[in-house]
């Protein structure tokens, strides 16, 4: 079998994707097309991973008294941020919609599997993060291809690990990875929102990058 010809065209297209791939807090809350959950997973499942161990699990959070109880961790732990600010900075931060729990309906819960049989422990006796990161590339490719089928992605973190693990009742030793919001934005904008709402800007490239 050729490989596929990634011509100008397609790269072009691939950066657009890249530039719109935002952090998305205001959802709309029509469901997602039949099926659509499934596809996106089903991409996100050919991400990379150490050993070829696959080591993320997804865990689809449609329970009404789960939702509660997050939204119920998200609450305490953001104002438990805030009252850790003081002056304009605490003001600003009071205004952030930072959880889009209310509106996203799909919501995912990621974790790692520390140990995977899957892999046989291949790449990672020395960086057993290794699994972490595999996860997180899984989160990044379902995040991409979302964003090419018009659905938008929120990350959530200001969250209680055990908490979230306790409320989903999932194996004691899988690590929480994330918390996932997915759903069509109710504005498209390739400027992220916390830069659009005045709380950081993007730095040069050059600041990133050390030659030895």
């Amino acid at each position: 079998m050729n490989a596929p010809d990634f011509d100008a065209e397609f790269r072009a297209k691939l950066q657009d994707l890249f530039t719109w791939r935002r952090d998305i807090r205001h959802f709309k809350t029509d469901p997602l097309p039949t099926g659509a959950l499934d596809r996106l997973l089903a991409i996100a499942d050919q991400a990379p991973s150490v050993g070829l161990s696959q080591p993320w699990r997804f865990v689809l959070v449609e329970d009404n008294t789960a939702r509660s109880a997050i939204r119920a961790s998200f609450e305490i732990h953001n104002k438990a941020a805030l009252a850790g600010l003081d002056g304009d900075r605490a003001s600003l931060y009071a205004t952030l919609k930072l959880a889009g729990l209310d509106q996203a309906p799909v919501h995912l819960a990621v974790f790692c599997d520390p140990d995977p049989i899957q892999g046989g422990g291949l790449g990672r006796q020395t960086m057993p993060e290794t699994l972490d990161f595999s996860t997180v590339g899984a989160i990044q490719t379902l995040w991409l291809a979302a964003r090419a089928e018009g659905i938008g992605l929120g990350w959530l973190s200001i969250l209680d690990p055990k908490a979230v693990s306790n409320t989903l009742d999932v194996p004691h030793n899988w690590r929480f990875i994330a918390y996932l919001c997915l759903g069509y934005p109710q504005q498209e904008t390739d400027i992220p929102e916390l830069e659009r709402a005045g709380w950081e800007n993007r730095s040069p490239l050059s600041n990133r990058i050390i030659r030895r």
